[in-house]
């Protein structure tokens, strides 16, 4: 079972920045899409970026629009996602996650921001934007 590995958290102050990085266990491992959720502390989760890895074409939820940018390294076999300009209501819990490598066809808006659409999840990692 591929496991998505997650790095790059951790506590910054408002306005600072941070990259998140995901990686699947398996290097081999080729996913269609791959992006990010957060989850605050009594809210539920949410959709934030995705990228379609054969073409590079991104998607944003309109809180993270111009301040997030999602990127990927075909080399690496990685996932970053660098965050600007951080909102302590950014303080989240983010989790990479990753379509099956068998998905074909046109990934929507609508399916993008679907939880469903996703079929691994990584554990997530802390980010705290303190005032």
């Amino acid at each position: 079972q591929v496991q998505l590995e997650e790095s790059g958290g951790g506590l910054v102050q408002t306005g600072g920045s941070l990259r998140l990085s995901c990686a699947p266990s398996e290097r081999t491992f080729g996913s269609y899409a791959m992006g990010w959720f957060r989850q605050a502390p009594g809210k539920e989760r949410e959709f934030v970026a995705v990228i379609k890895w054969s073409v590079g074409s991104t998607f944003y939820a309109d809180s993270v629009k111009g301040r997030f940018t999602i990127s990927r390294d075909n080399a690496k076999n990685t996932m970053y996602l660098q965050m600007n300009r951080l909102k302590v209501e950014d303080t989240a819990i983010y989790y990479c996650v990753a379509t099956g490598s068998d998905r074909r066809g046109v990934l929507t808006p609508l399916q993008a921001m679907g939880a469903m659409t996703y079929d691994y999840w990584g554990q997530g990692t802390q980010v705290t934007v303190s005032s």
